[in-house]
């Protein structure tokens, strides 16, 4: 009897969350055309809608998918041929390109699909934004609301940002063809890009009930170590590694024991994972001592930096937040970002006082639109505002944050927040982790 339509739907869901990227990837190799890879692995999923209906989901949903979309990929390449071989000889024939490359060729360079993929894709024809939201959407499987989200613009505009890229990428015919090794440091930064917003997308997921989509993470963090393995002397490649492993080091304790959202302040630092800690303070030392010595620190080593001074702080309060300042201003010229100068307002605050991060974040917020819409730039300003007291506006600020937080425990932790502030005295459902 076949499974349940719910059932069905259900698994073809969690499927495409979690098998996307390797379906997508294996399929490419086939097609080597990634328009053609794409639309073979989307009939894949309607395939299965029909299939697993009748037959029940398969014990294996990611290699059934493979299967499905590798074979429609050589049917397509099989029509292709069949429809030139008939073709009248009226036309000149295209170019010839280059044959596909035997398994021992240069596509071993890269030995992972899904890392070749992101390789392939990261095409220096593309402007470099263009190169790193495509591979979200195609080879990472995030939606166009996520990928906006990462780049602080809209919906719409990441929309027709991707939608140019995939045009472009047919108007001017370019290839599926893995880069050869010395084409790989030219589309390192790029590629490196991806894997550090694949992470973030699901350090704290942009919506839904889940602060951590577990899935990102650990596959973000497999794929920086693979490009280090691939490319273990790039100093930025070890400090992106290093960041993502101390980041994550505290993920068990990003909830409290009720499922709350606890604040860097208040998690229980002996549960922090040491063995990620120790591995990753480990890599900053090669990433962050060969820049500075160069005169160079790239902006994924000098965040690794600020990673490895909170997570070898022995508490919050006991935080080096000069030498953090420091690295700020550091990170600040190797990478303009209103996010970073946002964090850096935070860790002013801690040295000079909230007053003095207040009025970065105005200054901030004065000087640049990019923030926007972004939640964290008025949580921090709630939170800043009620150190000084100033809990209407405090108040005020809180609920912004909230009407833009879509994650559920971040939303509960701002509702706790403002619970707190309009009842001084009452226990507010986030009472534990104010702050």
């Amino acid at each position: 009897m076949g499974a349940a339509q719910p059932e069905v739907g259900a698994a073809i869901a969690e499927a495409h969350r979690r098998e996307w990227a390797f379906v997508l990837a294996a399929t490419a190799r086939v097609a080597r055309d990634i328009d053609v890879a794409e639309e073979c692995v989307q009939d894949a999923y309607v395939s299965a809608l029909d299939a697993w209906s009748r037959q029940g989901v398969p014990s294996n949903p990611g290699a059934w998918l493979t299967t499905t979309a590798r074979r429609k990929a050589l049917d397509a390449l099989r029509r292709d041929r069949t429809l030139r071989s008939k073709l009248p000889l009226l036309i000149e024939p295209e170019p010839a390109t280059a044959a596909p490359q035997a398994a021992g060729g240069q596509d071993d360079v890269i030995e992972d699909d899904r890392l070749r993929l992101i390789f392939t894709c990261c095409h220096p024809a593309l402007a470099r934004e263009a190169q790193v939201a495509l591979t979200l959407r195609l080879v990472c499987g995030l939606t166009t609301a996520e990928i906006a989200g990462a780049f602080l613009v809209s919906e719409t505009t990441m929309a027709a940002r991707v939608t140019r890229a995939k045009k472009k990428i047919s108007a001017a015919r370019i290839a599926y063809r893995v880069p050869a090794a010395p084409d790989l440091p030219d589309r390192l930064d790029a590629v490196l890009t991806v894997i550090h917003l694949l992470y973030t997308t699901g350090h704290t997921a942009s919506a839904g009930a889940g602060l951590v989509r577990d899935d990102l993470v650990d596959r973000a963090i497999g794929l920086a170590r693979m490009v280090y393995q691939l490319m273990p002397d790039e100093r930025e490649v070890r400090g992106l590694l290093a960041l993502l492993l101390l980041t994550d080091a505290r993920r068990a304790t990003r909830l409290d024991g009720a499922g709350r959202l606890a604040l860097l302040k208040d998690q229980d630092r002996s549960k922090w994972d040491k063995g990620e800690i120790a591995e990753g303070a480990a890599l900053v030392v090669g990433a962050l001592r060969g820049a500075l010595r160069a005169g160079r620190p790239g902006r994924f080593a000098l965040q690794a930096g600020i990673a490895a001074v909170h997570a070898e702080a022995p508490s919050y309060q006991a935080t080096d937040w000069p030498e953090l300042l420091a690295l700020y201003d550091l990170l600040l010229l190797a990478w303009p970002s209103p996010v970073v100068a946002l964090n850096r307002a935070v860790v002013v605050s801690m040295i000079e006082g909230p007053a003095a991060g207040l009025a970065e974040l105005e200054r901030l917020e004065a000087e640049d639109g990019r923030l926007a819409g972004y939640h964290y730039l008025p949580a921090a300003r709630a939170d800043l505002l009620r150190q000084l007291g100033r809990a209407g506006e405090a108040e005020r600020a809180y609920r912004e944050a909230l009407e833009l937080a879509g994650n559920e425990a971040e939303r509960a932790f701002l509702a706790g927040q403002i619970v707190t502030l309009s009842d001084p005295g009452g226990a507010g459902p986030n009472r534990a982790v104010t702050g």
